[in-house]
């Protein structure tokens, strides 16, 4: 719940202006300062604050470890064969903490090294939003195949990058959530394969017997569980799916 509550702060670095904004100028202006700060009016800090609350999903999804979480755990819920148990707001609810656990270390150094010198005047704007993206770039480019990178620097017909620090987030986040995908399908493969062989054997069982009307689910389902429980299989999956991050 305390990483969950330190978005707030990040989200306020990424709207707002310095306290001290003169609220008398034109409506939407930015002030240069003589140290190279740059001061927003109230009117511009409050366009940006409404933006940022309408693209937060979307940043939770592209650029967290959540859809891998989420797919992983769909892709288990149907290997059992349980239908709709775990329901989705379950599966939803585990993927948004397990996040938001596995994102602690990220938003201890963005809320160390830029909302607190920020919070502090001690550092402008500016700064602190560059600061702000270091970790998160450097937890996304860990994340991130480089065939991926490469895909999206031709698409974009950017060049060579020179180096990975120096990395656009218009290339970075389709890359990473790319990657997000592939990782977690392989993931989702090998949590299907002992399921499947429980399936295949409960059917050839069956279909031995002479038993070819009776639906080979009813009797694997049992079994499935049996062997997920047996293993203590929930702890299995979020202990791997939280340590691949930081393997």
């Amino acid at each position: 719940m305390n990483a969950l509550l330190r978005w707030l702060p990040l989200l306020g670095l990424l709207l707002m202006a310095p306290a001290h904004a003169q609220q008398g100028l034109t409506a939407m202006s930015v002030t240069t300062g003589a140290d190279g700060t740059q001061t927003y009016t109230l009117t511009l800090q409050v366009l940006l604050l409404m933006t940022a609350l309408t693209v937060l999903p979307s940043i939770l999804l592209a650029m967290t470890s959540f859809t891998r979480i989420i797919i992983v755990l769909a892709i288990l819920r149907q290997a059992l064969g349980t239908a709709q148990t775990p329901s989705s707001q379950v599966l939803i609810a585990l993927s948004l903490f397990m996040t938001a656990f596995i994102m602690t270390p990220v938003i201890d150094r963005i809320h160390a090294e830029a909302i607190t010198p920020y919070m502090n005047e001690s550092m402008g704007f500016s700064d602190a939003l560059d600061k702000a993206q270091g970790p998160l770039r450097e937890f996304m480019l860990a994340q991130t195949r480089e065939s991926d990178l490469k895909l999206f620097a031709d698409l974009a017909d950017t060049g060579p990058i020179a180096e990975p620090a120096a990395t656009p987030f218009t290339i970075l986040v389709p890359a990473f959530v790319t990657s997000e995908l592939k990782t977690g399908f392989q993931i989702g493969f090998l949590i299907f394969l002992p399921f499947l062989i429980i399936d295949l054997v409960v059917a050839s069982v069956l279909m031995s017997m002479g038993m070819m009307m009776l639906s080979p689910l009813i009797i694997s389902l049992p079994f499935k569980l049996m062997l997920f429980v047996l293993v203590d299989g929930w702890a299995l999956i979020v202990g791997s799916l939280a340590a691949s991050f930081y393997a």
